[in-house]
């Protein structure tokens, strides 16, 4: 990117904390405008007002994604409004631990609904923009529990695999109109996940990767020259799984 051209624009889902917010961060760091989208407007201002703090530039868009059928037409608004976007990150997402055998087809649908449906909304809200620009770069932020199966975690790693499974074709379709799209699984990640009432996992935080770890790696995947993607990408903490 030249200095003379305008600065890419991003959207982030699941901005208002974790790994979300801290990609918002780095990318204003980096000089991407970002919309930042989840659904606590309070959150998302803080977040927004960070990022102006240190000089960048955001906007909130409070959308609740476990609003299925008002996705689309919430991030085709939010491209209206602060278009043209050439990166949508679709990172948010919902922890949940409990075996298979144990798990009810209400929580089930719950997770499948946040974690993979909603990032299929959000991509369709953004697809039709970046194909009239044949331009743009889509990252769904899966997990290491979408490739290797933790006993407890099965509704949330089905709900990851399906989310590369995703990726993978979105890329393939998607390729001959120059949008490239990531799956990326992180290990664990130090994140408000690990503290909500759907997960119950004891696990030593301190060797987690930190959210502005996965932060810093996402930038570099979206600051890589056109010509180039990198559609897997695995991160994890150097201790290995915990």
């Amino acid at each position: 990117m030249s200095a003379s051209s305008s600065p890419q624009r991003a959207i982030v889902t699941g901005a208002s904390s974790g790994i979300g917010r801290a990609t918002a961060i780095a990318f204003a760091q980096a000089g991407i405008d970002v919309a930042l989208v989840s659904r606590s407007a309070d959150k998302l201002q803080t977040v927004a007002a960070e990022i102006q703090a240190l000089g960048g530039q955001a906007k909130a868009y409070p959308i609740d994604l476990a609003n299925l059928p008002a996705i689309r037409q919430a991030i085709t608004a939010v491209v209206a409004d602060f278009q043209p976007i050439d990166i949508l990150v679709n990172n948010a997402g919902m922890g949940y631990t409990g075996f298979l055998s144990d798990t009810p087809l209400q929580d089930w649908q719950q997770v499948l609904d946040l974690n993979l449906t909603s990032a299929l909304e959000c991509t369709l809200g953004v697809l039709f923009h970046m194909r009239d620009r044949h331009k743009g770069i889509i990252i769904n932020v899966a997990s290491i529990a979408a490739k290797t199966p933790f006993p407890g975690w099965g509704a949330y790693s089905v709900s990851k695999a399906g989310l590369v499974a995703f990726s993978k074709t979105l890329a393939a379709e998607e390729r001959a109109n120059g949008i490239r799209v990531v799956a990326f699984c992180p290990g664990a990640v130090n994140t408000p996940i690990w503290d909500t009432d759907t997960v119950q996992a004891d696990f030593n935080r301190a060797a987690m990767l930190t959210p502005e770890i996965v932060a810093q790696s996402i930038l570099h995947t979206v600051l890589l020259p056109e010509q180039a993607v990198v559609e897997d990408i695995t991160l994890m903490p150097s201790t290995g799984a915990l």
